[in-house]
């Protein structure tokens, strides 16, 4: 062991370097507005854990609601373990997601007002533990989406005219 590495600590979960993103759901945020995000954990079972290590995992139609005073997300698909047996998990399978009481008081308390929803945006390991990133989101509409595509259409043109400029 080199004399730089003795005094370095390993870090533990609650630091932005050691997050190691699993799914990313970027149609999301192409069909809604993102107002705020929150961090939330996950409870899960031996098996979607190490499905979710070998990156087995979809947030594409994945959504999220309050049922008892408790924080849920339902239809994300986290693929069943190759190696697993007959105590495989189910796919498709209801989850509970892990939040403060006062974030879900608070986010009760948005989701009661019309158009909002709750979607998962990111799932990432932090440290050891399964998080996942949801977003307190409102509809776009058509118009909306099709201004945002032409708006990263015209800074990309943009970029690429700036970088012919510096060749030339």
């Amino acid at each position: 062991m080199s004399n730089a590495n003795k005094g370095a600590k390993k870090t533990q979960g609650g630091q932005d370097g050691d997050k190691k993103l699993i799914a990313s759901n970027k149609k999301a945020r192409h069909d809604y507005h993102i107002d705020d995000t929150y961090e939330a954990g996950l409870v899960l079972t031996g098996t979607e854990v190490k499905s979710l290590r070998d990156r087995g995992a979809s947030l594409v139609d994945g959504f999220c609601y309050l049922d008892g005073g408790e924080m849920w997300m339902e239809a994300v698909h986290i693929a069943p373990y190759v190696k697993g047996t007959w105590t495989n998990h189910a796919a498709r399978r209801k989850r509970k997601l892990l939040l403060h009481k006062s974030e879900i008081a608070k986010l009760a308390g948005k989701m009661r007002e019309k158009g909002y929803t709750m979607v998962p945006l990111e799932m990432y390991f932090r440290g050891s533990h399964a998080k996942v990133l949801i977003g307190l989101a409102r509809g776009k509409k058509e118009y909306d989406k099709r201004q945002t595509l032409r708006e990263q259409q015209d800074m990309r043109e943009a970029q690429r005219a700036m970088r012919q400029r510096e060749l030339v």
